[in-house]
């Protein structure tokens, strides 16, 4: 798929990044690669990070959005993964800007790479949409129902609103704490 085609690009461009700083830092020293990537373990740890987190995000989509298409997944499997792909994508080239020279060329390319990826992620989103929007309309037939029926149908979608807004707020509460650890598990690990 483009999405595919797209991460596989935003790697390539983020290695040929990553070389030239290498290069440019170093000067061509001998041994210079192994030495810069001990002194900026960080910078290295987080960049090799992203591209993996864009990777893996890439592929949670596509087997979303297939569940999506075929009845079995839920549409927000894919704004959890489109979130992520997002996240991870900025992350990398943000990782990336901290170290690359300014007017660089290969930083650009990656930058245009991010948003090919970001493009190809809002193409998947929108083909899953339309599909589940699609089996959405084929379930409801309104036509053939009596009053009595649509409106039962209307106060049984009120009620699973509200609980689908009541696990949002938990979810969002969990979500916090999850995040709020990771970042207390980080600070001590450094």
């Amino acid at each position: 798929t483009s999405l595919v085609d797209a991460v596989k690009e935003l790697v390539r461009r983020s290695k040929a990044l990553q070389k030239e700083i290498v290069a440019e830092t170093m000067n061509g020293e001998n041994g210079a690669e192994k030495d810069f990537y001990r002194k900026n373990s960080r910078w290295s740890e987080g960049l090799l990070s992203a591209a993996k987190a864009v990777g893996l995000g890439s592929k949670l989509l596509m087997e979303a959005a297939d569940r999506v298409v075929l009845g079995s997944g839920k549409l927000e499997e894919i704004m959890a993964a489109t979130t992520d792909i997002s996240a991870s994508t900025a992350q990398l080239v943000i990782a990336s800007r901290v170290k690359a020279r300014e007017g660089s060329e290969a930083f650009e390319l990656l930058r245009q790479a991010s948003k090919v990826v970001s493009s190809s992620v809002g193409t998947v989103v929108a083909t899953a949409k339309s599909f589940a929007i699609q089996l959405e309309e084929e379930d409801l037939n309104f036509s053939a129902m009596s009053a009595h029926q649509t409106k039962t149908l209307e106060m049984e979608a009120q009620v699973h609103l509200l609980k689908l807004e009541s696990e949002v707020e938990i979810a969002r509460t969990r979500l916090g704490r999850i995040r709020k650890n990771l970042y207390a598990d980080y600070k001590e690990s450094t």
